[in-house]
């Protein structure tokens, strides 16, 4: 059963919250940071990532990389920017994004029920990349960019979140992207209890997004395991910071696909390779969005066409019946020759989140082909995860981002 309990959360002070906020660490270049992050003191982004302190002579892993983002958290913290709740609690995060909103409950979870599967995963995850966040959170000893996790709706704990949001939020802002973000604070004693003892009777709890934060943090709670065996497991380090969401509540968005070359075939040898497997239906110069499961958009030579799977290639198969294994299987592989879209340069990932435009500008610009997917629905991550498989990669695509550096939790 799902271990999800209060924290003694580090937070900014209420009038420095939207200051504070920031987009996940691993959605912008270094580059990109650091123009992110000119004239924003406050922004979390200057601790997530350090290297914007520095020239770019020194290389974004370096030691004195993990030493300045300390060295900034402790400042904050000294400074007023931050401020410790004095007794453990929940917080509730509301985010709206184009008049649809979801609500999360923030707290830690446990990394045993990690190891033990009742945190269920849905893609794998490289070392390389862990790496990184691993030096982060070991460093400044804190957890800064809360892992995106789901579970099925259930009634007590929603009625809990609805009777603390009836009060006044804690935070209430607009960022500049027109994300709205409200919090409220769970503190007392008979509300804590009963979401404890409601999370205690839920056996699944789902990554949605965070598999790299969550496997990191995972792997310092060790590490502090090693160094500390008399611990008990009541310890900080043994859990994990987690902003948890209902499924009804959560909306998937499209994970597209661009690619290079038509793998050295004519455009009218590509078209038949199609529709051996897909009935083909030219649209024009009218974007096409597919709007049921089974439907592939695909952009080439500035016109869309509709992508209709036919019967024999439809799966049941928990993995084999994702829209984007199907376009892995019967065109990214047989046909335009790209066999491990994880390293394969030839194709590139556009989140549904930047639209058909997007499609369109880079198919005149570096890529010849494009395909809007269907998005993946949250229960279809369910099933997969359920299964104990794994989806192929860039499956999901969430939104509105959580940001970090609004709920911490330290670990030492």
């Amino acid at each position: 059963m799902a271990v999800i309990r209060p924290f003694k959360c580090i937070r900014p002070a209420k009038d420095k919250a939207s200051d504070v906020a920031a987009l996940p660490y691993d959605v912008y270049s270094r580059k990109e940071a650091c123009e992110e992050v000119k004239d924003k003191p406050l922004s979390f982004l200057n601790i997530d990532r350090a290297e914007t302190q520095f020239g770019d002579d020194v290389d974004t892993y370096d030691d004195r990389v993990y030493a300045k983002a300390k060295e900034l958290y402790e400042s904050a913290k000294e400074n007023g920017t931050f401020e410790q709740e004095e007794k453990v609690c929940y917080f509730i995060y509301e985010l709206t994004m184009d008049g649809r909103t979801q609500t999360g409950l923030v707290a830690c979870a446990a990394i045993d029920d990690y190891i033990n599967n009742v945190i269920k995963k849905h893609e794998n995850t490289r070392a390389d990349k862990e790496v990184d966040r691993i030096r982060h959170v070991d460093t400044i000893g804190a957890q800064t960019g809360p892992i995106f996790l789901a579970y099925r709706a259930n009634k007590r704990i929603s009625e809990v979140i609805e009777k603390v949001k009836d009060g006044e939020a804690f935070y209430e802002f607009t960022a500049d992207d027109g994300i709205k973000h409200k919090a409220w604070r769970i503190d007392e004693d008979e509300d804590i209890s009963v979401l404890q003892k409601e999370f205690d009777g839920i056996d699944s709890i789902y990554i949605a997004d965070g598999h790299h934060r969550a496997a990191s943090a995972v792997k310092v709670g060790l590490k502090r395991r090693q160094e500390h065996p008399e611990y008990n497991g009541t310890e900080e380090f043994n859990y994990f910071l987690s902003v948890l969401f209902p499924d009804e509540e959560l909306m998937i968005m499209p994970y597209n696909r661009v690619v290079k070359d038509l793998n050295g075939l004519s455009r009218e040898e590509y078209i038949k390779e199609l529709e051996k497997h897909f009935e083909v239906e030219k649209k024009g110069e009218t974007q096409y969005a597919p709007e049921t499961k089974g439907r592939i958009g695909m952009y080439l030579d500035g016109e869309w066409y509709s992508l209709k799977a036919m019967d024999d290639i439809m799966s049941d198969d928990p993995v084999e019946g994702l829209d984007v294994s199907m376009l892995q299987s019967y065109i990214l592989s047989p046909v335009l020759g790209i066999d491990d879209p994880r390293t394969d340069e030839r194709i590139d990932f556009i989140g549904g989140i930047r639209g058909l435009k997007e499609l369109e500008r880079r198919c005149s610009s570096d890529m010849k082909v494009a395909f809007a997917m269907y998005s993946t629905s949250i229960h279809e991550l369910f099933n997969v995860s359920d299964a104990g498989l794994l989806m192929p990669p860039k499956s999901t695509w969430f939104e509105p981002k959580l940001r970090s550096g609004l709920f911490i939790h330290e670990i030492e």
